[in-house]
């Protein structure tokens, strides 16, 4: 299995980060994307790539939340560490109306400019949205032709969100919040409806972890992704082994793995 967005680089794994990567690949997950969402979130998701180079890969942008720092110093930072083979998508980027945290002015230059640079060079784009898709959609509509494949990771929007996003021939991440009895009812309802090929699943570790797993702890990990699969798979009426292929395969194939 492939993760296909960790947070690797956050604090709450800074004692233990060599264990947390071995219990994942003790559990099956052989591979992790470390999820850049600030430039120095970047840069050390970079640094893991190189210290672990048999299971980490990583992204590099500006998560909506901080896109007021959004600079020309970004910009040269993506187009530095997108010239190695583990830098494999060009992102977090997109839009979060949810919080607010960076103005929406800001937020929605921040996304175009991660989209220019992934049209200049025919990148990945991993793309973040939350209550925000009146905006994100018109912004990934017009620009669909001249991209490459996009990933709409964390994905719990409405089922005309999911539907837009598929006719925009875009993949789809999913993420424990299925596991979730209190919010997560109508995406175990949509699962159903993303074609194989567009599927793909992930921790969004730390953060999310699977709530049905009745856990002592708050800190989710890349080593509970099986969980997750097991969930999706039944929610598809799928055979568990053949769903993780399925998936496998559509992430290597997706980020060129």
């Amino acid at each position: 299995m492939i993760d296909i967005g960790a947070n690797l680089t956050h604090e709450s794994f800074n004692k233990d980060r060599s264990e947390v990567i071995q219990a994942a690949v003790e559990s099956g997950v052989e591979a992790m994307i470390v999820t850049g969402s600030n430039m120095t979130c970047s840069r050390q998701a970079f640094e893991l790539t190189q210290e672990y180079p048999d299971q980490l890969f990583s992204t590099v942008g500006i998560h909506p939340h901080h896109a007021v720092d959004y600079t020309g110093e970004t910009e040269d930072l993506i187009l530095e560490l997108i010239k190695h083979n583990k830098v494999v998508a060009i992102g977090e980027t997109g839009l979060d109306y949810f919080r607010d945290i960076s103005p929406r002015e800001a937020q929605v230059f921040s996304f175009e400019q991660h989209i220019k640079l992934a049209i200049e060079t025919k990148m990945p784009l991993f793309l973040h949205q939350r209550d925000a898709h009146k905006d994100f959609y018109p912004i990934i509509k017009e620009h669909r032709d001249q991209l490459s494949n996009l990933v709409v990771h964390c994905f719990t929007d409405s089922k005309q969100a999911l539907f837009d996003y598929i006719d925009l021939d875009c993949h789809i991440g999913i993420t424990g919040w299925v596991c979730d009895e209190r919010r997560g009812l109508h995406l175990r309802e949509l699962v159903a409806n993303i074609p194989g090929d567009r599927l793909m699943i992930e921790t969004d570790s730390p953060y999310l972890i699977p709530r049905d797993l009745k856990l002592k702890t708050r800190r989710n990990e890349p080593k509970h992704l099986p969980h997750i699969a097991q969930v999706i798979a039944q929610l598809r009426n799928e055979e568990l082994n053949s769903f993780k292929k399925m998936t496998t395969e559509t992430s290597t194939k997706f980020f060129c793995l």
